[in-house]
């Protein structure tokens, strides 16, 4: 048996360096996230929502330890003990600050230790041969884990009080995001959806499959925060039509009227980021909207949101060749001039940025900047097989969860790419999480 559909032909020696990259830049963010602030605030649960930074620090090392050590190096347990204490799923976080946590220096030395015998596994092994290291397959699901929890620990810092600690430059510029026709026509017909040969693919992104998609028209960047201030302006939290039943009972019983982290001071909008209050920035994508404030502007807007074939088949669908690309701009790994990922900045770019990474058709920003929920339920596809273990797709599937796809500033290239699939409750606003609306072609 080898691990699902994986592309076996790739050099044993760049697959091995491109492993060994993969989780040392995992690492170096991971360090830069826990290293920024004291002690008090590493301990501290800064939102119910989330964990302490140092339960994430440890739950990162103790994945590492149970997968790369012990599964696919064979090797003793360093610290059985508290594999219980870094289950995710034993332990809602709400309740991990009650735990008997590792201290930051003992979960950092921890960390480091699995890490080098990692290492030396990784130099020794033969990436073949069995499920999980078929292509390096363990070692690129480990990296992808890390960064997962380093997008989650970068929440954290959003919702913490506090100074500023963090810090990076802003987007580039476009000059022609304003000139951009307002929406795309995405031509009906098949197409490929997921993948059976991306090696480091997780369980729910395959195997790939036809889809036959109608013609759909669909926005050509994510709605900006000016558009959603529109709707604002225009009652759109206030009007019950909008909304669904269940949207409608949580802006009620929560009293929403913007995107969280937003406040009207002084006849402006005003948003905290990071530390940071400034300015609504009008060109920006918004970010910071739930599921239910995603369909109800969308309602408002005559329009809808996109399901999730739509937007992979805008995102990956080339009409020339009827082929699905791994990315919209073709195959290559993603270029800092083609997507806003690995949180080289602490924002989305304005609407209409990086026109090198654009889509055959003309779309843009579709990987990057802000998580963009579509209409789907989190499904499995035809022919799903959960691998290595079901908590990770399959106990989540069903009508509780919507589908986000397309990644956020905050995300890695590692665990960005046009088939990943990431999902949410439609009430969740901490995440960096935007929209584009769609509409039938005809």
């Amino acid at each position: 048996m080898t691990a699902p559909d994986s592309d076996l032909t790739i050099d044993p020696e760049a697959l091995r360096r491109r492993a060994e990259l993969a989780l040392r830049t995992a690492r170096d963010r991971t360090h830069a996230l826990t290293t920024c602030v004291d002690e008090p605030d590493l301990t501290a649960q800064h939102s119910p929502l989330m964990s302490p930074l140092v339960w994430d620090l440890a739950h990162i090392g103790n994945q590492e330890e149970q997968w790369l050590l012990r599964a696919v190096g064979g090797r003793d347990a360093l610290r059985p003990e508290i594999d219980s204490i870094y289950d995710a799923f034993e332990h809602p976080r709400a309740e991990r600050p009650s735990l008997p946590l590792l201290a930051p220096a003992e979960a950092r030395g921890y960390v480091h230790e699995v890490r080098g015998r990692v290492l030396d596994i990784l130099e020794r092994i033969e990436l073949r041969g069995a499920p999980l290291i078929d292509a390096g397959f363990a070692f690129g699901m480990i990296a992808q884990h890390e960064q997962q929890h380093d997008e989650t620990m970068l929440i954290t810092h959003q919702l913490r009080r506090g100074p500023a600690a963090l810090a990076a430059p802003p987007p580039p510029e476009t000059a022609d995001g304003a000139a951009l026709p307002e929406e795309v026509l995405i031509p009906g017909g098949p197409f490929t959806m997921g993948t059976s040969t991306e090696p480091w693919a997780l369980d729910n992104e395959r195997p790939a499959h036809h889809r036959l998609v109608p013609a759909f028209r669909i926005d050509t960047t994510p709605v900006t925060n000016g558009a959603y201030e529109r709707f604002i302006a225009e009652g759109g939290y206030g009007e019950r039509r909008w909304w669904t039943a269940e949207g409608w009972a949580y802006v009620q019983e929560h009293g929403l009227a913007a995107p969280l982290f937003w406040r009207r001071e002084g006849g402006q909008w005003l948003r905290r980021r990071f530390g940071v209050t400034e300015p609504v920035p009008r060109q920006e994508p918004v970010v910071h909207v739930s599921w239910y404030e995603a369909d109800a502007y969308a309602r408002w807007a005559g329009r809808r949101l996109p399901t999730e074939e739509e937007w992979e088949k805008a995102a990956r669908h080339d009409p020339d060749s009827g082929r699905s690309r791994r990315y919209p701009w073709g195959d290559a790994d993603p270029a800092p001039d083609q997507a806003n990922l690995g949180q080289r900045h602490l924002r989305p770019a304005p609407a209409g940025s990086y026109p090198k990474g654009a889509s055959p058709l003309g779309v843009r920003q579709l990987i990057g900047d802000v998580w963009e929920w579509t209409s789907s339920d989190f499904l499995p596809y035809p022919g799903f097989r959960a691998f290595p273990y079901r908590e990770y797709s399959e106990v989540f599937f069903g009508p509780a969860h919507k589908v986000l796809r397309g990644g956020s500033f905050a995300v890695d290239e590692v665990v960005c790419r046009g088939t990943f699939r990431n999902w949410d409750l439609p009430v969740r606003r901490q995440i960096f999480s935007g929209f584009r609306t769609a509409r039938d072609a005809s």
